[in-house]
């Protein structure tokens, strides 16, 4: 019966939301990942965007009863304003394993994409002709705003290990579709809320009760 209704509730939460889970990977080696502490990086030179999201997600683990700082608290301004060497990640996972971090959640937008959708009469009801299909499509002709052009922004987000004497993994990767945004609040949170709802469902964060 959870099942059922994790599933219901997943399928009200993608369909009401900019947000669109196309597809996630998990570890097949990890069963369960409770993370200790955990940086979340936003990766935008939106500041006002990468702000909110950090935020946002950084609540969600904290009402959870984990210890999360986002990066714009953690980084000093310079950090993004100049391109890092390996050897400076390096060193700042090392940093990061001291001060108590076990984990990294790192969102980035790998692209985007100009698409274009029309209005189309469809009708369930195949049994009409040429004439029906012409008619009710000549607005291709003479109305400019019959299509509508909009942007489908490629997301991912992943999760990673960083446990102090452990390997660094990868645990999990999700990849989001961003379609048509409008509000950086409203998105954010569309966002957000996808990307926990499929971390419960993989056990890789604690559920809210």
């Amino acid at each position: 019966m959870k099942n059922i209704i994790s599933i219901l509730l997943g399928f009200i939460l993608v369909s009401c939301s900019s947000a669109e889970l196309v597809n996630n990977w998990k570890n097949p080696d990890i069963d369960s990942f409770a993370p200790g502490k955990i940086l979340i990086i936003g990766m935008t030179s939106n500041d006002e965007a990468r702000q909110k999201f950090e935020e946002k997600l950084k609540q969600k683990y904290l009402s959870r009863g984990t210890e999360a700082v986002a990066s714009y608290e953690l980084f000093e301004e310079s950090f993004m304003s100049f391109r890092r060497t390996e050897e400076d990640l390096i060193s700042l996972e090392d940093s990061l394993i001291k001060d108590g971090f076990d984990s990294v959640l790192l969102t980035k937008v790998a692209g985007v994409e100009d698409r274009t959708a029309f209005f189309n009469k469809f009708d369930k009801d195949t049994n009409y002709g040429f004439k029906y299909d012409y008619y009710n499509n000549q607005e291709i002709y003479f109305n400019s705003n019959y299509y509508d052009e909009y942007k489908v922004y490629h997301v991912e987000t992943s999760l990673y290990c960083i446990c102090k004497g452990e390997e660094r993994t990868l645990i999990w990767k999700g990849y989001i579709d961003i379609i048509d945004p409008n509000s950086i609040k409203e998105t954010v949170k569309d966002y957000v809320n996808l990307v926990v709802f499929v971390l419960e469902e993989q056990n890789l964060i604690q559920k809210n009760e």
